[in-house]
């Protein structure tokens, strides 16, 4: 998916605590840098820093990282001559999303909606409205001798 112009993300949602793959086809990759390094950190004041250098590939300069616990990621691009790439000085910034830890299976990392269970009166009200229903139905067709058995031919 391409969140901004030349980046690309191997997911549709950046979900915390997953890894994420970031593609880079920017200035550096068009220039023919050799090496380009991902400089990153999370939230507004740029915590838990990193800097990983990008593999080259024939669809551009590509890493991987786990995304932390934050509102946003942040980053910037650094080539091996100390040029940097941030977005005309705005840094490249994308949002997480969180995940509700009631839902996350611990073992697998599944996510699984919680079960729910039918209180006894909300069963029986069913039952009672289907009663009333059939004998409001077939009680006056009976009395009435207008009720019919379907017969089978066998």
């Amino acid at each position: 998916m391409e969140l901004s112009k030349n980046i690309f993300f191997n997911t549709d949602k950046l979900v915390e605590n997953q890894t994420v793959k970031i593609s880079y086809t920017g200035q550096f990759f068009q220039d023919g840098s050799s090496e380009v390094y991902l400089h990153y950190g999370f939230g507004l004041l740029w915590e838990n820093l990193g800097e990983v250098k990008m593999e080259k590939t024939d669809l551009g300069f590509q890493a991987e990282i786990t995304l932390m616990s934050a509102d946003t990621l942040n980053f910037v691009f650094k080539n091996d001559q100390g040029l940097w790439d941030n977005n005309q000085n705005c840094n490249y910034i994308f949002p997480i999303e969180k995940v509700e830890i009631e839902n996350v299976v611990p073992e697998m990392g599944l996510i699984v909606a919680p079960a729910r269970r039918l209180r006894k009166t909300y069963i029986w009200s069913k039952k009672i409205k289907l009663a009333i229903y059939k004998i409001i139905t077939y009680l006056p067709k009976i009395i009435s001798g207008n009720y019919k058995r379907k017969i089978r031919d066998e």
